[in-house]
């Protein structure tokens, strides 16, 4: 029986934010609120804590991080008697504070512990305590044991990853993602449908996972249909509820080659993750299924996935990957093209992500040149 690495405490409820401040209570020291500059629960957050005397200190966190923006921060934080982090905001929010709450303490420089690109060393010294407060539904990263860092000189995002990161807390209010536009819900619940299926099909599912994903993926995908045509406040806690179970499923069992190759990407164009999961998911399937049947491999799990996603389209017996390409196809997601003037040589990428640590965990081996064209299929900017 595998254990099953999780927060040690989860709120899920509208309205659920308040109870941050009893949960700080319990924890000693100075607070660093590291939150997006869009959440404007922030505000009143720091000013909540302040008002009991304590001392805060406010990382506003501009864009996904980077090693740079990593090591900047560091410089500044330390020595300020931090006890507690906490963050409040989208998937970038929330990976730089839990980078900042492993690496506070630590007495190494960040390359000796982020994968790929450094030493990938074992942090020294346990993190500070976390606390996650997501205001969108997407990466799941209040859920997750890794922070994704973008590595600007190496051209790709790596993670640093330690089972000790999850956070400490993660408090689950809908309400914060609330008004939330739409061509970012849709990016971020992409995300948090990707997240479900990568487990599912992966070579590390666990019985915990698989009960997780199939329990998530129908209701994920009808809340973010549900979304495309209004906001509605059930439905986005059904959205933020799956994505924090997307952070667990991946934290426990793994991804694939879509987030191999998203990391890849986003790390060379700059395009926003979400959209290149969207884009990547339904190529990705149809790539992994036939590698399967060639392989002799059961494709049972790829048949579930139609089945849940057809119910929630309402189309039965269409395949995921059809149903999602239609979906997509009319919602004007961003090229994979990013702030890149001309498009990276597939081939090439096919080749970085073949060393990600979400690919070692795909159902089957891909080839190289499979990879590339389905990089090509999910952007026409690359064929």
């Amino acid at each position: 029986m595998s254990a099953l690495v999780v927060p040690a405490r989860s709120v899920a409820a509208p309205g659920s934010r308040a109870v941050l401040f009893d949960v700080l209570g319990a924890m000693p020291g100075g607070v660093l609120l590291v939150h997006s500059l869009s959440a404007a629960w922030a505000d009143e957050a720091g000013r909540q804590i302040e008002s009991t005397g304590r001392a805060l200190h406010r990382l506003p966190a501009r864009g996904e991080p980077t090693l740079p923006k990593l090591e900047s921060a560091l410089d500044d934080l330390r020595g300020l008697q931090i006890g507690v982090v906490v963050a409040i905001g989208g998937g970038s929010a929330i990976d730089l504070a839990k980078a900042l709450a492993a690496l506070l303490p630590a007495p190494r420089p960040p390359l000796d512990h982020l994968e790929v690109v450094g030493r990938g060393l074992p942090l020294d010294v346990s993190p500070l305590p976390m606390i996650a407060l997501p205001t969108t539904a997407g990466t799941g990263a209040e859920a997750t044991k890794n922070a994704v860092i973008d590595v600007p000189d190496h051209g790709r995002k790596v993670s640093l990853r330690e089972v000790r990161m999850v956070p400490r807390v993660a408090i689950l209010d809908a309400e914060l993602t609330l008004g939330l536009p739409w061509p970012v819900t849709l990016m971020t619940g992409m995300d948090a449908i990707t997240q479900l299926i990568e487990p599912f099909v992966c070579t590390r599912a666990t019985p915990q996972t698989d009960f997780i994903c199939r329990a998530a993926i129908g209701p994920a995908m009808r809340a973010l249909l549900a979304l495309s045509r209004g906001d509605s406040l059930a439905a986005r806690h059904t959205m933020i509820l799956a994505a924090h179970l997307g952070g667990i499923a991946l934290a426990n069992a793994g991804l694939g080659a879509v987030h191999g190759l998203a990391g890849v990407i986003g790390g060379r164009t700059g395009a926003p993750h979400g959209a290149i999961c969207a884009r990547l998911l339904p190529e990705i399937l149809e790539v992994n299924r036939l590698a399967c049947q060639s392989a002799g491999l059961d494709t049972g799990r790829f048949d579930e996935i139609d089945g849940m996603v057809a119910d929630a389209f309402g189309a039965p017996a269409a395949k995921a990957s059809d149903l999602l390409r239609g979906f997509l196809r009319d919602q004007d997601l961003p090229s994979l093209l990013g702030r890149a003037a001309t498009p990276p040589d597939p081939n090439l990428l096919a080749q970085e992500a073949e060393v990600s640590s979400s690919m070692k965990a795909n159902p089957v081996a891909l080839p190289r040149a499979v990879l590339a064209q389905a990089v090509r299929a999910a952007d026409p900017a690359f064929g």
